[in-house]
């Protein structure tokens, strides 16, 4: 019995799909204008791994085919799924720690000096932790679950905004929480929901969730923030992305605002309009 192209190319290659080099450059051009990632070149294997498996829920045969059909927008619903499959979500509760002491201390400053609420913008939200990290720090700052604040979190990925919007975790997901931080802020999950943790609803009613693409045109936020948290985001961006994006962040900070980086990035390189307040945290300059 003759074998189908499918069957050879696996025989051969040891991959269900044909992927060349052109498959890849395609990819990057097409994740590049949409959502601003560039791709590297090592990122080969990781892009036919994703890929292959809207190729398998998609029912396509090859690379070739999903990406003339995406071009096309013949499947235009297929573009929130190709985003997602490729965009990388690395997060944890309270990651690069540093910064929350500083942002308890900004957030009392600011209320002490005009009276208002705090408020906030995580850029990159993923799975929630990093809000969730935010909105901890706060309520400890003002020693109340309903503290004054009101936090937006956005991310570009659907599938990792239901997750935070739902604030269920495995519990080891928390195992590194101080015990009183798992008392006051998680609910224990029992029965069915044993082996799982869930933020306590006065947690969550504190932030907003909300998609959000930072190449979009319209960005479906409004300042101005006293605090921006755009961490390990600006990685993934080359350098003429990382300077526009910035420059559409600077009207939305106050002018006292603080702009919260990822542990290997540097916004000095890319824009004149911020300075460095402290360790991966700048200020309008």
């Amino acid at each position: 019995m003759a074998l189908t192209s499918k069957q050879q190319n696996k025989q051969e290659t040891g991959k269900e799909f044909e992927f060349h080099r052109s498959d890849f450059e395609r990819v990057r051009g097409l994740i590049y204008k949409r959502a601003g990632i560039s791709l590297a070149d090592s990122k080969q294997e990781m892009v036919y791994s994703r890929l292959a498996r809207r190729l398998r829920a998609t029912g396509i045969a090859s690379f070739a085919t999903y990406l003339d059909d995406l071009e096309a927008n013949r499947m235009p619903d297929e573009w929130e799924s190709f985003v997602n499959a490729l965009t990388t979500n690395l997060t944890s509760f309270f990651r690069e720690a540093h910064h929350f002491p500083l942002l308890a201390e900004h957030a009392l400053k600011v209320k002490r000096q005009t009276g208002q609420p705090l408020t906030v913008w995580c850029s990159a939200a993923s799975t929630g932790e990093e809000p969730y990290s935010i909105a901890i720090t706060l309520c400890e700052a003002f020693n109340s679950l309903t503290p004054p604040v009101n936090i937006v979190a956005t991310d570009i990925d659907t599938n990792v905004l239901a997750t935070a919007s739902a604030g269920v975790y495995p519990k080891e997901r928390v195992d590194k929480l101080e015990a009183d931080r798992l008392r006051r802020f998680f609910l224990k999950g029992r029965g069915a929901q044993e082996g799982l943790v869930r933020v306590r609803p006065e947690l969550r009613q504190l932030i907003t969730f909300r998609q959000l693409n930072l190449l979009s045109d319209d960005w479906p936020v409004r300042g101005p923030f006293d605090a921006i948290f755009c961490r390990n985001v600006m990685i993934y961006f080359d350098k003429a992305t990382q300077r526009k994006i910035l420059s559409r962040f600077v009207p939305l900070m106050k002018p006292d605002a603080l702009l919260f980086a990822g542990h290997s990035e540097n916004f000095l390189y890319v824009s004149d309009s911020l300075r460095l307040r402290g360790k991966t945290v700048y200020e309008l300059g």
